[in-house]
């Protein structure tokens, strides 16, 4: 791990830029001393050294960094992974030193040969930056939206559970009112079929009796 030491004055909000060259994982930490409740917003950009062309291009897709940055009690504050290009911020809860670190995430650079890459920063400290109030509001809106739809998606399944339980109630229901009423049916079906085996007994012993001429 590689320090850049700043030492900055703070009567004031300020805002420093500067890049630095590092290789494949190389991490490289600057030491900042930031005040209590202080917004801290961190613009970065990673270009590439091209060995055909000589120069430093654009990120190539895959590149990216990871930012981490802790107090000088060891407490992490920020530990994220990044793209080519990104922009942090974290809000300081105590007063004193704070380290930040960056380091690429990428294998691939060895086969560019020399690893080389430009990173350019820019630490803006006390400045109520406009772009990270509006993304830290657009990450709350995001993270609020998620969790409504997910809410959605649970009262949805809640009411197909109950479309379903409905259906298979009234499905029963239905069976239960055929079957009772076929129940009632093949009972009066019954009483007609013993009615009329009970008449046609009565006839049939009549006819029976005056046939022997006991009646």
């Amino acid at each position: 791990m590689q320090m850049l030491t700043f030492l900055l004055c703070f009567g004031f909000p300020f805002s420093t830029a500067f890049y630095f060259h590092a290789g494949e994982r190389e991490e490289k930490c600057l030491i900042e001393d930031i005040p209590r409740d202080t917004l801290v917003t961190g613009t970065f950009k990673i270009q590439q050294w091209d060995t055909g062309r000589h120069m430093f291009l654009e990120s190539a897709p895959g590149l990216g960094m990871f930012v981490t940055i802790t107090t000088y009690n060891d407490e992490v504050i920020l530990s994220k992974l990044y793209g080519p290009q990104g922009t942090f911020y974290f809000t300081s809860h105590s007063p004193g030193e704070h380290i930040i670190c960056l380091e690429s995430n990428s294998t691939k650079l060895v086969s560019f040969g020399g690893s080389r890459l430009r990173i350019h920063l820019d630490i803006r400290v006390g400045e109520h930056d406009l772009d990270a109030a509006i993304a830290q509001a657009k990450d709350k809106v995001n993270e609020l939206t998620f969790q409504l739809e997910h809410l959605i998606e649970q009262i949805e399944q809640i009411v197909k559970e109950q479309n379903y339980q409905r259906d298979r109630e009234e499905n029963f229901r239905m069976i239960s009112e055929d079957t009772n009423s076929n129940v009632l049916w093949w009972a009066f079906a019954q009483i007609l079929i013993f009615i009329s085996v009970g008449i046609f007994q009565m006839k049939y012993l009549k006819d029976f009796f005056i046939a022997k001429k006991l009646v």
